[in-house]
């Protein structure tokens, strides 16, 4: 398998719709938890609405399991009308350096 991988998901809601896109997002998260590979899934807010999902792992074969997973399909289904535009996904690979603990995600 190839080493772990974390993934940034930018989501930006409509207008007025940002409570509502929160509360899906926050509703698949605990599905999400119990994938095999997942080492974090975490929902942040940013500037000007904008919901972040920073994600950690194991490797690009078990998050590509999870994007296949029902709790993803469940997601997508779910947030039509809610968003903008689709969501601004980074997949990456760490270049540890420095202090292991500090040097990566």
């Amino acid at each position: 398998m190839s080493r772990e991988v974390v993934v940034t998901a930018v989501f930006h809601p409509v207008p007025g719709k940002r409570d509502e896109l929160e509360t899906v997002l926050k509703s698949v998260i605990p599905d999400v938890h119990e994938e095999q590979g997942c080492l974090l899934y975490a929902l942040h807010e940013a500037p000007g609405e904008t919901l972040v999902l920073i994600e950690r792992w194991e490797s690009r074969e078990l998050l590509a399991a999870h994007q296949r997973a029902d709790a993803v399909a469940r997601l997508n289904a779910e947030v039509v009308g809610l968003l903008q535009s689709a969501p601004e996904v980074v997949t990456m690979s760490a270049l540890p350096c420095g202090d292991e603990a500090k040097g990566r995600l």
